[in-house]
């Protein structure tokens, strides 16, 4: 029954798309404007005040404010399928410019990678009925394959215990909430060893869930080159070191 409903909504989403998801204009999902601002000015790396120990250098393609976040909003939490796509472009600049732009920690130029979608629980994506993260995960990652690299999106992590909302949550207590919560899936730790990791998700705020994604890929015995999101926090900026 939930795949009947992913499948309507997608399609209402691509032939009837009533308002901009961004401006509220009419009669488009996503007008070219509201568009623009998911990849203008560019990805930057971006990093929370204070970076918890342990976090990967991370990418973000525009700051979460204004259009960004209510592109995000209508696609993660009112069903609007068809921004997947636009979404997953932008999740992909931040993600080229992670392993091509500077971060990656090394990454190898023609090596094969993994996007690592940060799980939520599931609650969560039965509440929604559809997985958010996922599947701008895998746009992204098809989007990255037209241009020449050798990418794949999976998903290797999970929940392993149940964790607390993290909305209201101080940064400590994030840090402790997901501590030891996310482990790869049986079958994953394969995988993960033959591939570099990019964890992505839609936002960072204090950074713990791509903390605890970072840890559980690493104990699989993977290596994590870098996280993408699409929203960071303002403003995006380059740190000198």
């Amino acid at each position: 029954m939930r795949g009947l409903r992913e499948w309507w909504r997608e399609i209402a989403g691509l032939v009837l798309p009533g308002e901009c998801a961004g401006c509220g204009a009419p009669r488009t999902g996503l007008c070219e404007e509201c568009g623009a601002t998911l990849y203008e000015p560019g990805a930057r790396r971006v990093w929370p005040d204070p970076p918890p120990a342990g976090l990967p250098e991370v990418w973000a393609a525009a700051v979460y404010a204004d259009q960004p976040r209510a592109v995000l909003l209508a696609h993660k939490e009112r069903g609007a399928l068809g921004l997947a796509r636009p979404l997953g472009a932008a999740l992909a600049g931040a993600v080229y410019a992670a392993v091509r732009g500077g971060g990656g920690g090394g990454a190898p130029e023609t090596g094969p990678l993994l996007l690592v979608p940060v799980p939520s629980s599931r609650r969560a994506v039965a509440a929604r009925g559809h997985d958010a993260t996922r599947r701008m995960a895998r746009a992204a990652a098809a989007d990255l394959r037209r241009d020449g690299l050798p990418v794949r999106a999976a998903r290797v992590l999970r929940q392993r215990r149940p964790v607390a909302d993290q909305a209201g949550l101080a940064a400590p207590d994030r840090l402790a909430n997901l501590s030891g919560a996310l482990e790869a899936v049986p079958g994953a730790a394969g995988l993960l060893r033959r591939t570099g990791a990019v964890l992505v998700d839609d936002l960072m705020t204090t950074g713990a869930s791509l903390v605890a994604a970072a840890r559980a890929v690493e104990a699989a015995g993977g290596r994590v080159l870098a996280a993408a999101v699409i929203g960071g926090p303002a403003p995006l900026r380059r740190r000198t070191e």
